[in-house]
């Protein structure tokens, strides 16, 4: 079972109904995790006051962080229906809503942060903000992005792991993956399944060496990604039937799957990277997550450390 005593969840104020929010009461229901609806605030025009006094700038902030918190407290209300559950409603006035949310989830020590996400317009893609994608990157826990796809009882989870590498870091994020999955599983009656995807025979090579014969090799690779699977899959009680091994792009062939399958939640690690690794090679889990039409909870590695905390 999920392991979840805090959560905290990333209110929207540009939406009437909070997707998010139905999302953590529903593990809240299945948990007994405590809830927090946490908005972040700012108002630019706040840097225009700079004539006023100290106090009438504090008054001034003051009033619009109690406005949001009214706002927000009647929001609540109207959708927490369920009496029974705990919610806690928390307006911070910060000009970077990704730090606030770290800030605050390291302060009082949550242990899951829950945002949704916005839909392209009739669309299925959907529009990342940079703080979707910095606490995807720098969140010190997991962060469950979520998107209009239900959570069905018996419905399908699929965790995504690289079982074909011989890094330490890796091993160890797909163990992590995979038992979150399986903990989500026994909460929601879901099912696990797995899912690897190992890279094509390369062309230049193809071409460059005229005795290197390309189907050998990827039937070769494929095996051995095979077998790694179902020696990674066994340790779990995972069956055969419940494992994808598929020759492709991450982002091509999980959202494949995810969608053959219509799981109701995929399971990623993300290495957390910053900095100009980060501006410049991106990340697997980011590339994934926007073309899924269901709930992404991305995982980070064992003992990371947001750049926040340091």
């Amino acid at each position: 079972m999920i392991n979840y005593n805090k959560l905290l969840v990333v209110i929207d104020p540009t939406q009437e109904q909070q997707k998010a929010l139905g999302r953590a009461m529903d593990l809240a229901r299945k948990t007994g995790a405590s809830l927090t609806a946490f908005l972040s605030i700012y108002d630019f025009s706040y840097e225009m006051t700079t004539m006023l006094s100290v106090d009438e700038r504090e008054t001034m902030r003051q009033a619009v962080v109690d406005d949001r918190t009214e706002w927000l407290t009647e929001l609540v209300d109207k959708q927490v229906t369920d009496k029974s559950l705990s919610v806690d409603v928390k307006v911070v006035w910060h000009n970077r809503p990704f730090e606030s949310i770290i800030y605050e989830t390291l302060e009082n020590q949550y242990d899951l942060i829950i945002k949704g996400t916005q839909g392209h317009g009739g669309l299925k893609s959907v529009i990342f903000t940079p703080t979707d994608w910095h606490l995807m990157r720098k969140a010190p826990v997991p962060v469950l992005l979520v998107k209009e796809h239900e959570w069905p009882e018996g419905g399908n989870i699929l965790a995504a792991v690289n079982v074909g590498t011989e890094d330490e870091e890796h091993k160890s994020l797909n163990q992590r993956v995979t038992r979150t999955a399986m903990e989500f599983a026994k909460t929601l009656n879901g099912r696990v399944n797995l899912v690897n995807s190992y890279p094509g025979t390369p062309v230049n090579i193809a071409i460059e060496i005229p005795e290197f014969d390309p189907a050998s090799f990827n039937q070769s690779v494929r095996n051995h990604h095979q077998d790694a699977m179902k020696t990674f899959a066994s340790t779990y009680g995972v069956t055969d039937e419940q494992c994808f091994v598929q020759e492709g792009l991450p982002e091509d062939v999980i959202p494949q799957v995810a969608k053959d399958m219509d799981a109701e939640l995929v399971v990623i690690g993300t290495v957390g990277r910053h900095g100009i690794s980060a501006a410049l090679i991106g990340n697997t889990a980011e590339h994934v997550i926007g073309t899924l039409d269901c709930d992404v909870l991305a995982i980070k590695p064992e003992g990371f450390v947001s750049p926040l905390q340091k």
